[in-house]
């Protein structure tokens, strides 16, 4: 076994006792340092402990791991995840999708992983997903639409998201245009919308969802502290993360025929109900320059209306959003 998991060994072995730095440090035969060492790299897999001067280290929490098995049993969609891949670490599981949908996956195929060591947002942002945490994850889709309808479908998986947070764990989250959903001003979730074209038509896209779900305060790298939040913050205890995943297939699967049947009508309005956006003083950076004025709704395209101070009504089809506090 690894040093790693010797330590991991001892500290199961007796969850309730104190085990002393010296004496982790005779079992393994290694320095007080790697012990320590070998404490982080626990921490950073979900582990916690407490640590006592003089009296050591003890266990308080294993990570919960998601399992095949209890998800399956929490689903209650028709295509949605019914087919199902988890994986304890990734680079991305947008890239993991990809190939599945390449490999012509059906539509529903779903990707989760634990831990994403390069989770990608918009823009080519990266995206923090520490081991057993949240959720990331990402779902194969195959519209049959043209291309440039794809950003209705970020705001309406958005819609999907937002609609299980609040359901699930009775956090007030509330949408961000284009694709973030916050809670008191700060960030719980992103959406990545990624397609694969043919012909200007959908050949399958790729629908990534993060979410912050039990990361505590001291999990955030210092730069996220001011803009990022978890759902375990929010709602002062943990969040089920197997319940909260079949609720946001649940209420995509809805929202999905919904989108299909009746077009982005309907979805738009229930992403307007759901806004931190409308009404606001924003400006939202773009291509062409900064546009700063009043956020008025969505047009049919999914694009954001913005009225100008010199009162000029802007169409924003893609850009940065910074809300006036």
């Amino acid at each position: 076994m690894s040093e790693k998991e010797t330590l991991l060994g001892l500290l199961l072995a007796n969850p309730q006792e104190f085990i002393s730095g010296e004496e982790i440090s005779r079992r393994l035969s290694v320095s007080r340092t790697a012990v320590w060492k070998q404490i982080n790299k626990l921490r950073e897999a979900g582990y916690e402990f407490e640590a006592v001067p003089h009296k050591g280290y003890r266990i308080l929490r294993k990570p919960e791991r998601l399992d095949t098995l209890s998800l399956i049993k929490a689903l209650r969609t028709k295509t949605m995840g019914q087919k199902l891949k988890i994986i304890d670490s990734t680079v991305s599981t947008q890239e993991e999708a990809k190939l599945l949908a390449e490999e012509d996956a059906p539509e529903g195929t779903l990707v989760i992983a634990e831990e994403q060591t390069g989770g990608k947002g918009r823009m080519g942002r990266k995206w923090y997903s520490p081991k057993g945490k949240g959720i990331w994850m990402s779902l194969v889709l195959r519209p049959k639409q043209p291309m440039h309808f794809m950003p209705q479908m970020t705001l309406m998986t958005g819609v999907a998201v937002c609609r299980a947070v609040r359901r699930t764990t009775g956090v007030m989250a509330g949408l961000k245009w284009p694709n973030d959903l916050l809670v008191n001003g700060r960030k719980i979730s992103g959406i990545l919308l990624e397609s694969a074209a043919e012909d200007e038509y959908v050949r399958y896209c790729i629908a990534g969802i993060g979410i912050s779900v039990n990361l505590d305060p001291q999990d955030y790298p210092q730069a996220l502290t001011d803009v990022a939040t978890s759902l375990k913050i929010e709602a002062g205890e943990e969040v089920d993360r197997v319940a909260l995943i079949a609720a946001v297939l649940e209420e995509f699967e809805v929202l999905y025929a919904l989108y299909q049947q009746e077009g982005f009508g309907p979805i738009a309005s229930l992403w307007e109900a759901l806004s931190v956006t409308l009404g606001k003083s924003v400006t939202v950076n773009t291509a062409r320059g900064a546009v700063i004025g009043t956020a008025e709704k969505l047009d049919l395209s999914g694009a954001l209306l913005v009225t100008t101070g010199e009162g000029q009504h802007e169409s924003i089809f893609s850009g940065d959003v910074e809300l006036k506090r």
